[in-house]
Order: C-alpha cells, then sequence, then structure tokens
C-alpha cells in the first residue's frame, strides 16, 4: 500500500552506525534541491518511518530545509534493539554525518519525545550541529509519575511486556536494562553542554506523558542561546503535532541557525 512519504517521492536509503547498526532511513530534498540547510528528524520511542506522525513532519519541514529521517535501532526497517535513548546518539550522528555527505551547509537535530532525549544528548555529548529542536522530551531517566509511562515502563522492564511491544508496535527492547552504576547521563545533566548551539525545547500543555516540568528543567538547565515554547493544546510528540505546530517550526528552523552565526 502507498505511504505518505510515497506522494513526495523520498530517497530511500540505509545508515551504517560506528558500532554496527543498520539504519532505514530517507532524504527528502529541499525545494529547489536549495543545500543551505538540512534537518535530521529522530522520531519517538515506536515510531518509524511507516508511521503517519513521521511521515506527516517529514513532510511538513521539507517546505523549508532538505530533510533526512530514520529508524532508530529497533525500529521499523533497522537494525538492533532500542536502548531507550542511551546508543541512540550512534544512529544521530550516521544520519547527521550522511546529510553533511549530501552537501548540505547547516543542519539542524530534530527530535521527538525519545528522540528529543537523544537530540540533547547527541549535541551535548558529539556535537557538531548548528542547532537543537527537542520536541516532547522527558528531563531524567525512570520518570513513572503519569498512566502512559507507567504502562511503557512495564513494556521495557519485563520480558512479557518487551514481547507485547514487539507483536504490537514492532519495536524490540533491549533486555539488558541500565546498570545504575553506569547509567547515561540524562537530558538535564547534559543539557548545560549544548552551549553555544542554539536550543529550542518545544512542548505542549496537553502532554499526558510528561507534564510541563520536564521541558522546564531542560530549559532551565541549558545555558544561552535558549527558547522554550509551551504550546497551548500540543500533546504528545509527532502524533500531537498539528499542520500549524509543524509549519511553525519549520519556518523558526533558519532562525535557528543564524542565531548560531552571531
Amino acid at each position: 500500500m502507498p505511504t505518505a512519504l510515497d506522494r513526495f517521492s523520498p530517497a530511500r536509503l540505509t545508515l551504517e552506525t560506528s558500532d554496527g547498526e543498520r539504519l532505514g532511513a530517507v532524504h527528502v530534498a529541499a525545494p529547489g534541491e536549495d543545500k543551505s540547510l538540512g534537518v535530521v528528524v529522530a522520531h519517538g520511542f515506536t515510531g518509524s518511518l511507516a508511521k503517519p506522525g513521521l511521515q506527516a513532519v517529514i513532510q511538513a519541514l521539507s517546505a523549508y530545509a532538505g530533510v533526512v529521517a530514520f529508524d532508530f535501532r529497533g525500529h521499523g526497517s533497522s537494525t538492533g534493539v532500542s536502548t531507550l535513548g542511551d546508543r541512540e546518539v550512534l544512529d544521530l550522528e550516521a544520519a547527521v554525518a550522511f546529510a553533511r555527505s549530501l552537501g548540505y551547509e547547516r543542519i539542524v537535530t530534530c527530535g521527538w519525545s525519545m528522540g528529543g532525549s537523544v537530540v540533547l544528548r547527541h549535541a551535548a555529548l558529539v556535537g557538531g550541529v548548528d542547532a537543537v529542536v527537542s520536541v516532547s522530551a522527558v528531563s531524567r531517566w525512570f520518570y513513572k509519575g503519569t498512566k502512559p509511562m507507567r504502562r511503557l515502563h512495564w513494556a521495557v522492564e519485563t520480558r512479557l511486556g518487551r514481547v507485547v511491544a514487539r507483536r504490537m508496535t514492532g519495536t524490540r527492547i533491549s533486555g539488558a536494562g541500565w546498570d545504575t552504576a553506569t547509567l547515561p547521563e540524562s537530558p538535564t545533566e547534559v543539557a548545560g553542554r549544548i552551549s553555544p548551539i542554539p536550543l529550542l525545547v518545544v512542548h505542549g500543555d496537553r502532554d499526558h506523558y510528561f507534564p510541563l516540568e520536564h521541558p522546564q528543567a531542560i530549559f532551565d538547565a541549558a545555558n544561552e542561546p535558549k527558547e522554550l515554547w509551551l504550546l497551548e493544546g500540543f500533546g504528545h510528540a509527532e502524533s500531537g503535532a498539528t499542520p500549524e505546530i509543524l509549519d511553525q517550526i519549520g519556518r523558526h528552523l533558519r532562525v535557528l541557525v543564524d542565531r548560531a552565526a552571531v
């Protein structure tokens, strides 16, 4: 069956990470093949290129920049298992490197939910991008303050939950868990290292996964240049983003990278 992506014929490809995972990916050229700005889109947990939410993000942002999007490890057509935002930094770096190889002069990473955490960690730990947009991200690990997050933790932390997640969503989750002695640094812990890369934190007041304390904690931990958008009526991540929200983010991409040049 044709998907929304097929309507604008992206180039389908495979990326390889530094630790050997193979990621399904697409590239959608900007209008007029403009190479001045590229955006790398990182989806949320259980998302993929086959999902309408991510397809809508790609299509909307491609009106303003070239777009590279991919399936995180353990998702969609990619190999491996999901580590919930830890080794996914390597996936994002593979996509950023590919966008650079295409000739894009400036690169923005735009992550959603889990991807929102990954773009923060990538910018702080790896760098090499010109701006960061983090949407609907969690601020700290092991948050269980909402019913959807308690369900998600059951899916991640139990063998039965991982089986159900694989059957229901196609997401393959690592059973190794996180060793508290070697816990990856959380988005809030690394946010202060993102500067001088411009950061935009976007969150909705109707997010049923993460309440507004999460974007506020990330924003407070970050250094300038930074912005915080708390959007009225916005739910969670790709599935909650209206065309108006996507257009607002798309129009702001060049503002962010121009700020980096100041």
